[in-house]
């Protein structure tokens, strides 16, 4: 029987003779596939078990590659660590890793202490540019750095979700020491920086696998984006576990968000992709694992994940901050008080009721026994923003800028953990548009057309006087998206200032207590109104008197008498909100924190 090198499977392999182990799970392989380095003879792979082929070559750290599929057909590596050039260019090998870590005893931080990032390292001038941002980011409060997808996507720019080969950082960012020093560098500020990768499609431009392992997809399972993965096969579940277990330990990021895993038709791999991970890696590590998950899923939960974007909360916080109803804001525009106060006190709105919006589907599990940093609570982030046809942000959206300010107050305090989508914290009001660089004319017709077609029934995307969708394809669309311009944030300092102040408070006074907090209760107390309070490890009472409407509104009698009485005024969103409390009443369009300490 062969020994593989553990714990990889895929790909090129270093072996300690000094050769390297070429392999690849390749089924449905034509009968002249064949190993082609420059310079040599084409090389016969030799089938083994499973329908992996393989064969070990003598070659070194440096060495082109790519895999004969036809006359005149080569494919890169589907496990590539590294492309020479893109995505239809030749796969590298890559010996041990020789990166002179400078912080190698770094363990990461507890998830109560997450304050998460996340950023375009594309946008950010690649992580070169990045790794200059990390100091002020350190400075102001946040603790993770999420990157957007980094796998190698066609062309220079993309947001990342085109991404084809989840193993090679894409090289339009720097090269893989870069992204180490990036990583290096944000542990010796005391930042985690987790990844998002995506195991649940393949980009449309430089995927190879129907030529050769036609079972990595399924015919009949579709996803917006094509053929869903066949996660039944034992290869293609430990391909993306082994390029899981890759990022965190060959590139020693803290965690990894996993996206739209609702749109992976085995949700039981991913029970075993956390349990493989955490097997294979030192329980001393903070390692964490957050979700995207729209079938709101509580089980996965408290099955190896951490936690899970809540996408509820955004939506009911979007349209009490936007007034806007269109789309799958509606689902959220009904009672929105009372589904706010669902989503503070049990974290998810929808747990297993019908949706309107998805023509009366049940969604959701009960989530109200999950622990508050079960969710991530964000206003913002790249789909949010990206995926509207102008990209606005909230600094734009919001009906008045008193209101955002309340929006951020409410997100940075609560005990769920916190994201904030690059920008946010500088009052940036550049967009966040879509944007691709595919090399394909035809694909590029096709991305632009169809971005036209979506928006199509929008009415200022229709008539005579229609706008236009902005191309993805056009380098103003990048250059457009770049939230750090200095134009883009005119009143930047004050948005710092209060970040900066919040996150300050939220480490020192809440974040120590989060481990075992519980929610109280949190109920509407108004149409636009809740209060919320929690009990915090220690036995300290937080409490959250929030008015997102544009006029005040009164307490009930019950609570305006004793609401203050015991608690110390934490933050208050505008001044005067506290004192207009203390006389049963809630300022409009203000957040108050109160804490209550233990007796």
């Amino acid at each position: 029987m062969t020994v593989l090198p553990e714990p990889y499977t895929h790909g090129a392999l270093p072996l300690p003779d000094g050769r390297t182990r070429f392999r690849l799970w390749a089924p449905s392989a034509p009968p002249d596939l064949a190993l082609v380095i420059p310079g040599r003879d084409p090389i016969p792979l030799h089938p083994e078990a499973d329908g992996f082929v393989q064969v070990d070559v003598d070659c070194t750290a440096g060495t082109r590659y790519q895999y004969r599929l036809g006359a005149g057909l080569l494919a890169p590596d589907p496990a590539s660590r590294l492309q020479d050039g893109d995505v239809h260019d030749a796969s590298v090998v890559v010996g041990a890793d020789s990166y002179p870590w400078r912080h190698p005893s770094w363990m990461g931080r507890p998830w109560r202490e997450a304050v998460i990032y996340e950023a375009h390292a594309g946008l950010a001038g690649g992580f070169a540019g990045l790794t200059q941002k990390l100091p002020e980011l350190a400075d102001m409060g946040f603790t993770v750095i999420e990157l957007m997808p980094i796998a190698d996507f066609p062309g220079p720019r993309n947001w990342g979700y085109d991404g084809v080969l989840p193993y090679a950082p894409d090289t339009a960012y720097g090269t893989p020491d870069d992204l180490k020093n990036l990583i290096d560098t944000a542990h010796g500020l005391g930042l985690c920086v987790m990844l998002d990768v995506v195991y649940n499609h393949f980009g449309p431009d430089g995927n190879y696998l129907s030529q050769y392992a036609a079972p990595f997809f399924r015919d009949d399972v579709a996803t917006p984006w094509g053929s869903a993965i066949d996660f039944r096969q034992p290869p293609v579940r430990r391909y993306f576990e082994e390029n899981a277990l890759y990022w965190l330990m060959e590139y020693r990021f803290d965690g990894l968000r996993l996206d739209a895993v609702h749109a992976i038709p085995d949700p039981e791999w991913l029970v075993e992709l956390a349990q493989f991970v955490r097997g294979q890696i030192p329980a001393q590590r903070h390692i964490h694992l957050v979700l995207e998950n729209d079938d709101n899923r509580a089980s996965l939960l408290t099955d190896g994940y951490d936690a899970q974007w809540n996408d509820d909360a955004h939506h009911v916080l979007h349209h009490l901050l936007t007034g806007e109803s269109r789309g799958y804001y509606a689902d959220y525009a009904d009672r929105p008080a009372q589904a706010l106060a669902r989503c503070l006190g049990e974290g998810w709105v929808y747990q297993g009721q019908p949706s309107p919006y998805r023509q009366g589907a049940a969604r959701g599990e009960p989530s109200a026994h999950l622990s508050p940093t079960s969710f991530v609570l964000f206003l913002q982030n790249h789909d949010q923003t990206g995926n509207r046809a102008r990209g606005e942000r909230l600094t734009l959206l919001a009906e008045t800028t008193e209101r955002l300010r309340a929006g951020v107050v409410l997100q940075l305090l609560a005990p769920q953990i916190p994201l904030v989508f690059m920008g946010e914290e500088a009052g940036s009001r550049a967009p966040f548009l879509y944007f691709t660089s595919h090399t394909d004319p035809a694909l590029a017709t096709a991305v632009r057309e169809g971005r036209q077609r979506e928006f199509a029934a929008f009415p200022e995307f229709s008539g005579a006087n229609s706008e236009a969708v902005p191309d993805p394809n056009a380098e103003t669309t990048w250059d457009q998206s770049n939230p750090w311009t200095p134009e883009a944030s005119p009143d930047a300092q004050q948005w710092r200032d209060l970040y900066r102040a919040l996150l300050d408070m939220r480490q020192r006074v809440i974040a120590p207590r989060l481990d075992g907090a519980k929610t109280v209760f949190a109920r509407a107390v108004g149409e636009h109104s809740v209060h919320a309070r929690w009990r915090l490890a220690d036995g300290a009472l937080l409490s959250a008197y929030v008015n997102l409407g544009p006029v005040p509104e009164a307490l009930p009698r019950q609570q305006a008498s004793a609401a203050p009485l015991f608690s110390a005024l934490l933050f208050e969103s505008r001044a005067g909100a506290f004192d207009a409390l203390c006389q049963g009443n809630l300022c409009s369009e203000s957040t108050v924190w109160l804490l209550e300490e233990p007796a």
